[in-house]
């Protein structure tokens, strides 16, 4: 059989840490000032958690404090997700052009201001602005978070520590959330919220400020060119064209859909999806919020689609199943949000799988994950009463939460491994990017699906509504796992070895090559020395294949050079 490679240095690791340092050799901090920080940026991801789980308890109050209808309700949820899903596609640009440390100083601070108004706001139509405004400052925190993370924790496998800790903060903030928006509603009101929010942004920007280093970036332009080099204008156009899909989906159960309130802007805003596309291919790809060649990387497309899923079911969730508990069974937000912690408890606990990724495709670790999401939904269809809490409800938490975090954590590593190390920052903004679009685009939908059967029934108070909203959630299951099936190519490093004699027939040339498409060679030699250590000379080699251009033409002759050479181990 062919030897496996010896382990890689300690400074090749497939996280954004050679993309977002530069190469350059990160300073030493002391245990104190690195884990502080850790807990300051683990606090403002739990807060972008929170901005939105917390509002699911305040809905009901919101609905009848500001005299909203159930589409206007939905836009509070929305109209954060959808800024904070595009603005992510820059804001990991404004990190590397000015400085990590001050996008996310900014990007706090301006959460917690615009939480303050958000307060002490009474007009509907100026919350949902706030909120949309919040989405974009919140977007400024999470890749900058992640640029002071690497550079903070340069060991790799404290990095991955760390970097995993800060994703379990979101599992955290959604539960936690639920729960202290429900004791602010039972004992104060929906007011406190926001102000929560703003409590702990405000100092969190004042000690980031004093604490984060100030990482060198490597941007030539002078300051008062480098605003050039930010897509403003493509992300502009895609957040344009998102929200009036999202208008016309809302409007269609209330206008009709049929309605030109309905066609106009869902017209327009498919054009303005293919107008945003046609302009990324026209621009450099340096500048680009999604390059072009990024939807060409084996896997990627499928592996894009399945990130839409893990925060649509989790929305789903929030939104039918509270306002049922609320509204027509009465029960009260403790009791709702307290019914929700199997929820939040196993989607932290199953954050800690990504090493099954190591021994496993993720192709069938995310098949498993959609399947048992396949269960979790079909019993919350047919949850129609409080006495099926202990029979449908729990099982299908429990299940779902599973289903939906091993689907996130392992979108999250199979997304990586398929591209290069110097796209990491821009894959990981599309990464987070698509997890918030599918929860505002899909909730938009869910909830419309709704409101149409109630509304033909004329039973708002009845089942039938919340069952279709479920059964539309499972048919988007189906495509997932169809595409899984069809289109998701299984990498090489994961087959069964070759025997001594089906190795010894190879080509010595041939050796290097990775029989299946499914990973590219560059990012298939990256893979297999992940985590490990002492490859030979060869991995300078590799080093410098992912820090070099970003050209098509380049990126080609690179996998054409590695094919002729294969790694040798020592």
């Amino acid at each position: 059989m062919l030897p496996p490679p010896k382990p890689a240095t300690g400074d090749l690791v497939l996280s954004p840490a050679q993309t977002l340092v530069n190469g350059k050799v990160p300073q030493r901090y002391s245990a104190f000032r690195r884990y502080l920080l850790l807990v300051t940026f683990c606090l403002a991801q739990f807060l972008d958690a929170f901005n939105n789980s917390a509002l699911f308890s305040a809905i009901p109050s919101l609905v009848a404090d500001l005299n909203m209808t159930e589409s206007d309700a939905t836009w509070i949820i929305s109209a954060f997700q959808l800024t904070f899903a595009s603005f992510l596609l820059i804001s990991g640009r404004i990190s590397d052009v000015y400085n990590p440390k001050y996008a996310f100083v900014a990007g706090v601070t301006l959460l917690g201001l615009i939480s303050i108004g958000g307060g002490f706001v009474r007009d509907k139509i100026i919350l949902i602005v706030l909120r949309a405004l919040s989405g974009i400052a919140a977007s400024l925190t999470i890749p900058s978070a992640l640029t002071l993370l690497v550079d903070v924790f340069p060991e790799p496998t404290e990095q991955a520590r760390a970097i995993g800790v800060f994703g379990g903060c979101g599992a955290i903030g959604n539960v936690l959330g639920l729960i202290i928006g429900a004791i602010f509603i039972q004992f104060a009101n929906w007011s406190w919220v926001f102000w929560f929010v703003a409590i702990l942004a405000i100092p969190i920007g004042g000690l980031c400020m004093f604490l984060a280093p100030s990482p060198i970036r490597g941007i030539d332009a002078p300051r008062s060119q480098r605003w050039k080099q930010l897509d403003m204008v493509g992300v502009s156009i895609l957040t344009a064209a998102l929200i009036l899909f999202i208008f016309a989906v809302t409007s269609g159960s209330t206008a009709g859909w049929g309605s030109a309130t309905v066609l106009a802007p869902l017209i327009i805003s498919v054009f303005g999806v293919a107008g945003f596309f046609f302009y990324e291919k026209r621009i450099p790809a340096s500048t680009a919020a999604v390059p072009p060649r990024t939807w060409f990387l084996p896997n990627f497309s499928v592996l894009f689609g399945l990130a839409l899923m893990p925060f649509l079911w989790w929305t789903t969730i929030f939104t039918i199943i509270t306002t049922l508990w609320q509204d027509v069974y009465h029960w009260s937000v403790i009791s709702v949000a307290l019914r929700m912690i199997p929820i939040g408890a196993l989607s932290f606990a199953i954050s800690f799988s990504g090493p099954l990724s190591n021994k496993i495709s993720p192709k069938y670790v995310l098949l498993f994950a959609q399947f048992i999401l396949v269960i979790a939904t079909c019993l919350l269809a047919t949850a129609d009463s409080p006495s099926k809490y202990y029979s449908h409800v729990l099982p299908a938490f429990i299940l779902g939460s599973a289903g939906a975090m091993l689907s996130y954590t392992h979108t999250n590593i199979a997304i990586f491994r398929t591209s290069p190390a110097s796209m990491a920052g821009t894959i990981g903004a599309i990464f987070n990017g698509a997890l918030q679009l599918g929860s505002a685009v899909g909730i938009a939908a869910v909830s419309s699906i709704e409101q149409s059967i109630e509304a033909r029934s004329g039973n708002p108070d009845g089942y039938a509504g919340r069952a279709a909203a479920f059964w539309f959630l499972l048919g988007i299951i189906g495509l997932e796992i169809v595409s899984l099936f069809a289109f998701y190519r299984v990498e090489e490093r994961y087959r069964t070895p070759r025997t001594d004699a089906e190795a010894a027939s190879i080509p010595a040339g041939e050796q290097g090559k990775v029989v299946d498409e499914g990973m590219t060679p560059i990012a298939t030699r990256v893979a297999d020395a992940v985590g490990e250590k002492g490859f030979s000379e060869k991995s300078e080699d590799v080093r410098e294949d992912v820090r070099s251009e970003d050209s098509d033409s380049d990126m080609q002759s690179q996998a054409e050079d590695i094919r002729e050479e294969p790694l040798k181990p020592e």
